[in-house]
């Protein structure tokens, strides 16, 4: 694996009406032609992204969308499907067609971008089209680009790279736990959902992270657990996948921390403390419960899949009762939460922050418990304290 993973990039999704130059501007950013551009209105249907290296920033995800203007059912569809991107939108870039300047459209996205703590940019586009004076005389605090002659994109990339770079966040995912030099070891159990002749992303994240940190780092399966803790002079943190977590926590001392992979992005890409009081939560369901399984991926699924399988399974036999689950998975959460009584999310690793953090919010709007894979297995086996003791 070397580029860095899509949920790490920063998100800017490009807003605005539509023929107000959204893809001709993705597009003039890229420097291809990637996006489809026609003079008829509502060409872009749905979100559609790309990836580009902003230099000298870094890599970044640019998302087009469809028209907030779109009209008709179809085109209330659109523009739901185009606010959703906010989710997980970094920064915003706002286009208004500078010979159709619609400050009341301007002013509703400006306010579901303050709703959904979205930095933006606007940006007058087709500065081409009217005259050098006239220019003078509307100029504001905006950034003005012609798409399509590439006048101004110079300025809008440095714009961008500002804006990224004052909110550039590059949290650890276990460097920052431990000091320089510690020893690490990871546990990574071969099963039939393990990829053939690679490592999960997780797991090849927190491997990055400990060399980032300078710490050693040692992987072994479950199998040669024991025989590794006994060889090594000194352990500070043993790090398991969840599904091993009941195996793994019997063979490793107390004197030794332990966690998951899975805990480690929920305290990464979410609200840790908010997932654990979701977990907290396991014991006063009641009979018939719905409980919402929540995967970032897409995945074909087999008899020791963790979302579908083997937590729903331990869950109705640690508390002795029947639960309702609904199966959801990708990029779209759930509007009508307040119809399940929990959520539990895999560890986001496919997720950007912004994502996962909208999703916290969410539930606690409507008041919805939400937890996560990793936290649920450590709370059923009796060893979420030990599990989260190093993290809060």
């Amino acid at each position: 694996m070397n580029q860095t993973p899509t949920a790490n990039q920063p998100h800017i999704a490009i807003f605005g009406n539509r023929n107000a130059g959204k893809s001709t501007l993705l597009n003039a950013l890229l420097g291809q032609d990637f996006a489809l551009v026609s003079p008829v209105k509502g060409t872009t249907t749905d979100p559609v992204q790309k990836t580009m290296e902003l230099i000298p920033f870094g890599p970044v995800v640019l998302i087009d969308t469809a028209g907030l203007d779109d009209e008709g059912e179809l085109g209330e569809l659109r523009v739901e499907r185009s606010l959703k991107v906010l989710q997980k939108a970094d920064l915003a870039i706002y286009v208004s067609d500078i010979n159709a300047m619609d400050e009341a459209s301007f002013e509703a996205a400006k306010a579901n971008f303050i709703k959904t703590n979205t930095p933006y940019l606007r940006v007058i586009n087709k500065v081409d089209c009217v005259s050098p004076e006239r220019l003078k005389e509307i100029q504001g605090d905006a950034v003005y680009v012609s798409s399509l002659k590439g006048a101004g994109i110079p300025e809008l990339r440095e714009q961008l790279i500002k804006i990224l770079q004052d909110s550039a966040q590059d949290p650890a995912v276990v460097g920052d736990l431990l000091p320089y030099n510690s020893t690490v070891v990871l546990v990574v159990p071969i099963d039939s959902e393990a990829p053939k002749g690679r490592l999960i992303l997780p797991q090849v994240q927190v491997i990055r992270d400990c060399l980032d940190h300078g710490l050693q780092c040692h992987v072994v399966r479950d199998t040669e657990l024991e025989s590794a803790l006994q060889q090594l002079p000194k352990v500070d943190l043993v790090i398991t996948d969840s599904q091993a977590f009941k195996q793994v926590s019997a063979m490793v001392p107390s004197t030794i921390k332990l966690t998951s992979f899975s805990i480690l992005f929920a305290r990464l890409k979410g609200d840790l403390n908010e997932l654990i009081r979701g977990a907290s939560r396991l014991s006063g369901l009641q009979e018939g419960a719905k409980i919402l399984m929540m995967e970032s991926c897409s995945h074909n699924h087999s008899h020791e899949d963790i979302g579908r399988i083997k937590i729903p399974n331990l869950l109705m036999k640690r508390l002795g009762k029947t639960f309702n689950f609904d199966y959801k998975m990708g990029q779209d959460f759930p509007e009508n939460l307040e119809e399940y009584d929990l959520v539990i999310h895999c560890g986001s690793c496919m997720l950007n922050k912004k994502t996962m953090d909208s999703r916290i919010q969410q539930c606690r709007a409507k008041e919805i418990p939400i937890t996560n894979y990793g936290i649920v297995i450590a709370y059923l086996n009796g060893i979420m304290e030990r599990a989260t003791e190093i993290l809060v």
